[in-house]
This record gives structure tokens, sequence and C-alpha cells, in this order.
């Protein structure tokens, strides 16, 4: 994953159909779906539900066709409700994964935040990934640069890197080597596609357009 945009990774492990674009890729970059009891498509990140999966890719315009064309349906072989906010719900959900998943990581050690810590830490073998906050100033966040071969994350928003830390806001935070930096990298790069587009502008939450 790069500044730029995901890349397309065939080793990350077993692959799924995209209902919305008919190409087969890495579970790690579709969303599941499952029809819930009361006959709506509901999203199921931690593919933990019953139900047989209904695969869509992690990309705001395949999940829109999705509704719009009623493949959710087509898929499923019966009636469902498909809202037509669904990105947007999975969006939401995805972002609270990740912040949730970097708190885990701050209360394990593996997480600072703040510019003078982040900088510090950047300065060691030991930093992997650089996160920062897609509303934080350009000028300031030029100043750090991601960890050679490591990652970078710059499509949450401010106030939802703050919660992970315990703050109002945080605009640049970096995650140490473990297992956890791996699972927020990979909840990350689906929220990226929920929120980034093409051209790597990041989506504005509450606005349909990029």
């Amino acid at each position: 994953m790069s500044r730029g945009g995901r890349t397309k990774d065939r080793s990350t492990g077993p692959e799924r159909k995209c209902i919305a674009t008919g190409d087969a890729r890495p579970k790690t970059g579709l969303i599941r779906f499952v029809v819930a009891p009361d006959g709506r498509i509901a999203p199921d990140l931690a593919e933990k539900l019953p139900g047989r999966g209904i695969w869509v890719s992690a990309d705001r315009a395949a999940i829109d066709r999705a509704v719009t064309k009623g493949l959710f349906a087509r898929a499923a072989r019966q009636k469902v409700e498909a809202p037509a906010d669904l990105a947007d719900r999975v969006e939401a959900q995805l972002a609270r994964r990740v912040v949730e998943l970097i708190s885990l990581a701050r209360k394990s050690g593996e997480a600072v935040a703040g510019y003078e810590k982040v900088k510090a830490f950047l300065d060691t073998d030991a930093a992997q990934v650089l996160i920062q906050a897609s509303d934080g100033s350009a000028r300031g966040k030029s100043k750090l640069s991601t960890p050679y071969r490591g990652r970078f994350i710059g499509w949450l928003t401010a106030a939802e890197l703050g919660r992970a830390f315990g703050r109002t806001t945080a605009v640049h935070a970096a995650l140490g080597a473990g297992g956890l930096a791996q699972r927020v990298v990979e909840e990350a790069a689906r929220l990226q596609g929920l929120r980034v587009s093409d051209g790597g502008t990041t989506r504005r939450k509450g606005s349909r357009t990029r």
C-alpha cells in the first residue's frame, strides 16, 4: 500500500469473486455480506456471521453498483433489501474497526501519537506504519516520512485518529511491528477503497462525490 493507492496482491490468501466487477481477488480486498433473517443485506466485516457469503470489492463504486443494479438479490437468489446508503454504512463500520485496532495497539505499547513522539519513533528500526490525518496540515505532515519498506495510512480524520489515543484529535501516529500493525494495515486498505479516489483524493464524510 502506498500514498498513491492500492496494489493488487494475490499472495494474501484465498480469493473470492466480486459480484459487482466479476473479478476474483484475495478476501482481504473484499467485503463479505450476508442476508439477515429480516431479508436485509448486512456487512460481515469479521466474516463470522452464518449464511452464504456475498462478496463485493472494498470499493465505494462497486458497492453502489451492487445496490443499484440489484446484484445482491441476484447473488442471493431471493428478494433482499439493500439500503441506498450501504456504502456509507460499510465505511463507518470499517473506520470504527481501524480506530479500535489502533487503540488496542496503543494499549499494548505498539503505537504512539504526537509529532515529536512519532518523529523519534520513526528514527528507530521499530516503526513500521506511519498514520497521518487526512485533514491535518499538509506542511506539518510533509516533515515526516513513511518508514523504509513500511506502510502509510492517510485517510483517517484527525478526530478518528484522536479517538484511538483517547484525545480530541491527532494528526500523526506510528505503529511498531506486530500482529496488530498488520491488521490495522489490512483493515485500513479496505477503508481506503471507500474513502480515496483513484486520484488520491480523500472523500469527506457526508459527501457523495469526490
